[in-house]
């Protein structure tokens, strides 16, 4: 009887594998992919509300562990380990498969997420935190990785239009639920700010099992070295440059221990460069993917606007909550305007791009829309202006968002081997990553360097118009006490929180600027992507005929690399328009003799 059970229990698993497997020629069908997609949304949708939740929480959190001076070291752990394994994630994937790592990236999210809930001490989060971050490198990367498995260049974009579109919702829903359950004392009879960390376990096993059930991709493994000196070294690399972007501000860009990161950094790079070089395709990163254009230009422009992009995101919410006075969140629903334009940006372009394959006008346009409307909020923003006035610029820099996410990704993957699209698109997810780490740290640097000078001159302005004033700020102790606590200005006399709001006002106005300068390099950069013709065939169509095999240990021919791309003699793929009436025909047909 058990035996007979076990069978059966067998037998329904493989019939499900099978059901979710590609037909014969590796194709999906239109069903397959959405099925799939959900699993990968609910995945990516765990990453990115986490971090917005927990930003939004965080100070509630400092407050109930008795760790106030130490809130930094839990943002700081997360954000290492999971840059860090984002191009472990990548590599190893392409070695062993996409699925296995995906399920140990949601598995070790949820693990670590389930800790942070139980966490006595600032010390304690810190670690959880780390560990959580193991598994959120793999979340976005690894979704990126598998569409471009199962979905053609020509027909990706549109799905990864989705991709963005949990992006800009998380950042909506981020600081509603971090504000709701920081607002909560206890709830179900468990202190409030731990369902931040709880609410991640059931959507993370949902996740999982979704994503355990309906995975199911052919992989063949190949003889391999692993670049395990590689890896080491871009540890010893990043891990103090990362720390020093974090406590750069606290400790002193130029203070001793500051320098001591940059040196420590400096050579593990150098250590990375001459261990990839040693491991030549092997390598964790391999360095003849920078004589790739595309991968190059993408890989620059995923810097440079990474840094302008979140800079320039990170200052909005500052201004509602510093100037409006709005909490955590209302300052997230006044953002649903930008998250608006983010998922039209990302939803049209993808719908284009698959009609035409034109895919290199949508960064260039973007990255004009974010310039625009970075420039355009410097000039209109001040103490007294209404958030409605906003809502326009928000909608353009959404606009710029979603039309270069996606694109630039796109255009690296259409352009590398199919075996390599994993260590591809990982790499440009974590440049992303770092160029958003050093523009918030440089940003949030100019901020709070210009931000006394700004308030200062506002307050002696406002002494000189109304001199009856004097004593009042003399009392606040200047524009000082506006640098460790903001809060204090929403409790003070409208005629005396003014000079305060304007000062905030005024060097937002300059960083915006600032950001503004470096996504317009971006521009110049991206002026040089390559638009190779988007192949027909997904990442293991290409695979199974043979294209994505490597043919030679050094640098590939540029000419073989140039036809891989170009994937002309390649099937075509089930368009998701056509998809629902090919499934109508009924499993009789020759999708389902194949799955047969």
């Amino acid at each position: 009887m058990t035996q007979t059970t076990r069978a059966s229990a067998a037998d329904r698993r493989d019939a499900r594998a099978a059901a979710a497997a590609p037909d014969a020629s590796g194709v999906f069908t239109h069903r397959q992919i959405v099925t799939i997609l959900g699993g990968l949304m609910l995945g990516m949708f765990l990453a990115a509300l986490d971090q917005t939740v927990v930003s939004t929480a965080i100070r509630t959190i400092a407050d109930d562990l008795h760790g106030y001076d130490l809130q930094a070291w839990a943002t700081t752990a997360f954000l290492i380990t999971s840059t860090i394994s984002t191009p472990l994630y990548g590599k190893l994937s392409d070695l062993y498969g996409r699925r296995p790592f995906y399920l140990f990236a949601i598995g070790i999210f949820v693990v670590g997420s389930m800790l942070c809930g139980l966490a006595d001490s600032m010390y304690q989060l810190a670690a959880f935190r780390a560990l959580q971050g193991i598994g959120a490198g793999g979340l976005m990367s690894l979704a990126l990785a598998i569409i471009g498995d199962i979905v053609p260049p020509r027909e990706r974009s549109r799905y990864q239009g989705f991709f963005m579109a949990v992006f800009g919702t998380s950042s909506v829903l981020g600081p509603v639920i971090g504000g709701f359950f920081a607002g909560q004392s206890s709830l179900l009879g468990i202190t409030g700010w731990r369902w931040i960390f709880y609410i991640n376990v059931p959507l993370g096993v949902a996740a999982f099992l979704v994503v355990m059930r309906v995975l199911h991709l052919p992989h063949t493994r190949r003889e391999h070295r692993i670049d395990w000196p590689g890896a080491l070294a871009l540890i010893v690399c990043l891990v103090p440059l990362l720390i020093v972007a974090e406590q750069g501000r606290t400790w002193g860009w130029g203070s001793g221990r500051a320098l001591l990161c940059y040196v420590i950094g400096a050579v593990g790079l150098l250590l990375f460069i001459l261990a990839e070089r040693a491991y030549k395709d092997d390598a964790l990163l391999p360095l003849r993917l920078f004589s790739n254009r595309s991968f190059a230009i993408g890989s620059i422009s995923s810097i440079v606007l990474g840094a302008g992009m979140f800079g320039g995101i990170l200052l909005l919410p500052q201004y509602l909550q510093i100037v409006h006075g709005s909490s955590p969140t209302v300052a997230g629903l006044q953002m649903i305007p930008l998250v608006g334009g983010i998922m039209t940006g990302a939803m049209s372009s993808g719908i284009a791009i698959s009609k035409t394959g034109r895919y290199k006008v949508f960064p260039l346009v973007g990255t004009v829309f974010i310039v625009a409307a970075l420039v355009a909020m410097s000039l209109v923003i001040g103490a007294d202006t209404s958030v409605w006035t906003l809502v326009p610029f928000m909608v353009l820099l959404g606009l710029g968002l979603g039309f270069n996410f996606q694109p630039v990704i796109l255009a690296v993957q259409n352009a590398v081997r199919p075996n390599e699209m994993g260590v591809a698109t990982s790499s440009v997810t974590f440049f992303r990553q770092m160029g958003g780490t050093i523009g918030v740290a440089a940003f949030l640097s100019i901020l709070f360097t210009r931000l006394p000078t700004d308030i200062g001159k506002a307050v002696r302005d406002t002494i000189v118009a109304n001199p009856a004033l004097a004593p009042v700020f003399q009392k606040l102790g200047g524009s000082s006490g506006a640098l460790s606590d903001t809060s204090f200005i929403q409790k003070l006399p409208s005629e005396v929180a003014l000079p305060f709001k304007v000062g905030f006002s005024n060097t937002i106005d300059l960083v915006f600027l600032v950001a503004a300068a470096v996504v317009a390099v971006g521009f110049f950069v991206l002026l040089f992507l390559p638009e190779v013709p988007l192949r027909n065939e997904s990442g293991i169509q290409a695979r199974q005929s043979g294209a994505g095999e490597i043919r030679g240990r050094g640098d590939g021919d540029p000419a073989d690399e140039a036809a891989e791309a170009a994937g002309v003699s390649a099937p075509a793929s089930v368009a998701p328009d056509q998809a629902m009436s090919a499934e109508a025909a009924g499993a009789t047909g020759q999708g389902g003799a194949h799955r047969a």
